[in-house]
């Protein structure tokens, strides 16, 4: 499937900022088997004073930039073209969840995509024992690493609500968590912390989700979002399964990667420092448009 996405986040400040330092994490990668960007653009409007373009240590794309004359709004813009790939189906044999540990401890490797980054708590997923507690009971040794990581990802769609109000960017996954309620960030943080719990390697996605408007309706033109889920390491014949859940769904062509990290902190879209003072107001419009019928 083809896409073209348009992303736009914008900043309005209530008195001019200056010396601002920003890294942005918003460009889909190419990843073979995954995805394919055939095409992107990242428009930052001041013109920075300073831009460079590198890839971070999981292989991400950030844009590091400086704006140091005094500015009222930051926006920035990404155009991009990305083919979603259809996801590799699951072999029948893989690795059994009492044997993850073993494989686990005779592992080596330190490379970015290597799942010892993934097992230790972060500072978006700390070690929880309610959220450990929680995922013991839904999985049984003789499960798969992925069958476990799917019935974790269920129970949870089941026991949480989405709700927009009940969490803002900043707040704690076991807060998220008592509540019972949140976003795709509270869901991906919650689901990492529980298979971190049981020994399971796991990992945030930061991406786009192509949504469908209501039946009889039209698309509204910026009315989508970025999207969040997790990826967890089911052992070497499966590798890393990502699964949605938020919608109770392993990750397919809908979804569109930005990013891979340990949790919201290692991704967001951006992050920075500025000298200024007075509120700020921000907003983002994200488009994804499919190119060719399914």
């Amino acid at each position: 499937m083809m896409y073209d996405i348009k992303l736009t986040i914008s900043y309005d400040y209530a008195r001019p900022a200056v010396q601002a330092r920003h890294i942005a994490c918003l460009m889909p990668p190419s990843i073979a088997g995954v995805q394919r960007l055939v095409a992107g653009l990242l428009t930052i409007d001041p013109h920075p004073d300073e831009s460079t373009d590198r890839t971070d240590f999981f292989g991400n794309h950030v844009t590091e930039f400086a704006i140091r004359a005094p500015h009222s709004a930051i926006s920035l813009l990404v155009q991009a073209r990305v083919e979603r790939l259809p996801p590799a189906p699951l072999p029948a044999q893989s690795t059994c969840l009492a044997d993850l540990a073993q494989i686990m401890a005779a592992l080596s490797d330190m490379g970015p995509d290597a799942p010892l980054h993934y097992t230790a708590a972060s500072p978006r997923a700390p070690e929880n024992a309610e959220m450990t507690a929680f995922a013991r009971a839904q999985v049984q040794p003789s499960m798969t690493v992925a069958q476990a990581v799917i019935a974790v990802g269920s129970a949870l769609h089941g026991q949480m609500t989405f709700d927009a109000t009940a969490t803002t960017v900043d707040t704690p996954a076991a807060e998220a968590f008592a509540l019972r309620q949140g976003v795709c960030q509270d869901f991906s943080h919650i689901m990492i912390a529980c298979l971190r719990g049981i020994g399971i390697p796991a990992g945030y996605v930061s991406g786009f989700l192509r949504t469908a408007p209501p039946l009889g309706k039209q698309r509204l033109e910026g009315a989508d979002a970025m999207h969040a889920w997790v990826r967890a390491w089911c052992g070497p014949e499966v590798g890393w399964l990502e699964f949605d859940p938020t919608n109770n769904k392993c990750a397919d062509m809908d979804h569109i990667i930005v990013a891979y990290g340990r949790d919201y902190s290692d991704v967001a879209p951006i992050k920075g420092t500025l000298r200024g003072s007075g509120r700020q107001k921000s907003r983002q419009a994200v488009d994804v448009i499919p190119l060719q019928s399914d």
